[in-house]
């Protein structure tokens, strides 16, 4: 009885743990959405005039209500044409580091960044727009044909048994995963969730928190500390 009592009360608080980190997502999306024009200003000072027309417009594109109460395969749409105008850039090159994830103010401010930036600002882009943390994962992949290295991309579940489809910043095109046949997955994760593929079958195994990957904990933490 004490063990059933106990191992109840570890799923109440791992469950109490993961909506509390998806509702902490969410508004630190919606704070986002209201970067000011004094902000810009600043972070136009430092990067230039484009810093400023893109953040102008990522704001606008946020906070309109018209954008808001669009279909959400509309928003899919909006979203992934605006930060795909982006340029790519290596990390090395760009942030002089191996590997750094930026947050959606730094690619956008710059102008710049490589695949984990397009699809982290992507997912706060959409999250802001009302989309539900739970249709959305950054996915970890294998790109397979062109560039045969580590790739990522944002997978969007209409519902939560539907085929995803992907937006990406190599294949433009936001297409059914099942017609991705260069991408072959490896993890995905959301504001909440951690999920590891299984190659054979294709689906996806629940591992826990999100918190687990230390790049997405170190990101969050600083995107609340800009906030």
């Amino acid at each position: 009885m004490g063990a059933g009592i106990g191992t109840r009360k570890h799923w109440i608080f791992r469950w109490a743990r993961v909506v509390l980190l998806a509702i902490s997502l969410a508004a630190l999306a919606q704070e986002l959405a209201v970067i000011t024009d004094a902000q810009i200003a600043k972070l136009a000072q430092s990067f230039g005039p484009v810093a400023k027309e893109r953040l102008t417009g990522w704001r606008a594109l946020m906070t309109s209500s018209k954008n808001k109460a669009l279909p959400e395969r509309a928003k899919l749409d909006l979203v992934n044409d605006f930060m795909n105008m982006t340029e790519f850039k290596d990390d090395i090159i760009h942030w002089g580091k191996t590997d750094y994830w930026a947050t959606p103010v730094e690619f956008l401010s710059t102008n710049a960044g490589d695949c984990e930036d397009f699809s982290i600002a992507k997912y706060f882009t959409l999250r802001a727009l009302g989309v539900d943390d739970e249709k959305l994962r950054i996915t970890y992949v294998k790109e397979l044909v062109i560039y045969k290295q580590a790739h990522m991309v944002l997978a969007y579940f209409p519902n939560a048994d539907d085929e995803p489809v992907v937006l990406d910043n190599i294949n433009k095109t936001i297409l059914p995963a099942s017609a991705r046949t260069d991408l072959l997955p490896v993890y995905s994760f959301n504001g909440s969730g951690l999920w590891l593929a299984k190659e054979q079958s294709g689906r996806q195994q629940s591992v826990g928190s999100s918190d687990r990957i230390g790049h997405w904990k170190d990101l969050q933490s600083r995107l609340r500390g800009a906030t």
